[in-house]
């Protein structure tokens, strides 16, 4: 019965991947916006995926970061974000270290999307990781819960199938009651998250923001027509400008027709 729910999880998640693809998809022709010059001492970028996201999915914005000239990895979580998220920053830890020795680099940035947000924040604040990290840029992730795991319990399904992270993102749970306890944005690290009001999985989408000097950019508050799913912000091309603009500490500015 565990293993059959469980299934259908991820079937949903697959299915909210199918659709935020197509929406993408359906995003206004436009050229594709000028590349950023990035130099070669710019910190690499590390993916990293959310809940059931296999790497390959990640490989859209990986490449966009590749064709503006960084030195990309995807994290694709173990297995697949369904475990413990604690646990799951433990071991992104020991990835960032493999990173930073492969390269050279003293600091990373961090590309975020969902529940990797979360993992990857919960190594910032809790595993040291700010003297690692010079940004931290997060797409989608339920900082402050999500409804939607709730409602995987109305539905009949139990606490979220028995998936431990779903429970951990269930608004009001003791691992976000944790993480959100003081200060959301330690060190000197630079703090931006970014928003859809179409999100299906993070309800209510103002979850997906943190305090304290972060910036937090809701994409329909600069680009109103643009349509664009949970899934889609790693592959919508409005989604990366501002991303983009992250990574080098630049001023929030949408390209609002971006392929």
């Amino acid at each position: 019965m565990l293993l059959r729910k469980t299934v259908l999880v991820l079937s949903l998640a697959t299915a909210a991947l199918l659709a935020s693809t197509a929406t993408a998809t359906a995003a206004p022709a436009a050229p594709v916006a000028a590349p950023v010059a990035v130099t070669a001492a710019a910190n690499p970028v590390i993916v990293v995926g959310g809940l059931s996201g296999v790497a390959v999915a990640y490989e859209p914005i990986a490449a966009r970061l590749r064709g503006d000239g960084y030195r990309t990895f995807i994290y694709q979580l173990p297995g697949l974000g369904l475990g413990d998220i604690p646990t799951s920053a433990r071991a992104f830890a020991g990835y960032v270290s493999q990173v930073r020795a492969s390269t050279g680099a003293a600091t990373v940035d961090l590309v975020a999307h969902s529940e990797g947000g979360l993992v990857a924040r919960y190594y910032l604040k809790r595993l040291g990781g700010t003297a690692s990290v010079g940004r931290y840029v997060s797409l989608g992730s339920p900082q402050y819960g999500t409804y939607v795991a709730n409602i995987v319990a109305f539905l009949g399904l139990g606490s979220c199938a028995g998936v431990v992270a779903c429970q951990q993102m269930t608004i009001g749970s003791a691992f976000l009651a944790d993480l959100n306890a003081g200060d959301d944005t330690p060190g000197a690290v630079r703090y931006t998250t970014i928003r859809t009001l179409q999100d299906e999985l993070v309800r209510p989408t103002g979850n997906a923001a943190v305090n304290d000097g972060a910036t937090n950019v809701l994409i329909q508050a600069y680009c109103p027509l643009r349509v664009v799913g949970h899934l889609g912000l790693v592959l919508d091309g409005t989604a990366y400008t501002i991303v983009r603009g992250a990574l080098v500490d630049g001023p929030v500015g949408p390209n609002c027709l971006a392929l």
